[in-house]
């Protein structure tokens, strides 16, 4: 379903990681089909998160999505 290097966007929110529905994340490992290890970076290029995501977290990104920043110091953890 996706492929190594690929950007995905989060399907939901993950409050323990900081991460909010629309996050974009690079593919870096495929352990299976379903399962994907998924690097989030903030703006500035530093690991925000490192999670292995099911392909039901993730969703391919197209020409109808939009890119967005937001601060991270208004995160709820």
């Amino acid at each position: 379903m996706f492929v190594l290097h690929q950007t995905v966007a989060l399907t939901h929110d993950i409050p323990d990681a900081g991460l909010q529905l629309g996050d974009l994340g690079a593919v870096v490992a495929i352990h299976d089909p379903e399962n994907f290890e998924v690097e989030f970076v903030t703006a500035s290029g530093r690991t925000q998160s490192l999670l292995m995501l099911s392909s039901s977290s993730l969703r391919a990104i197209g020409d109808q999505d939009l890119i967005a920043v937001r601060s991270l110091a208004t995160a709820k953890h």
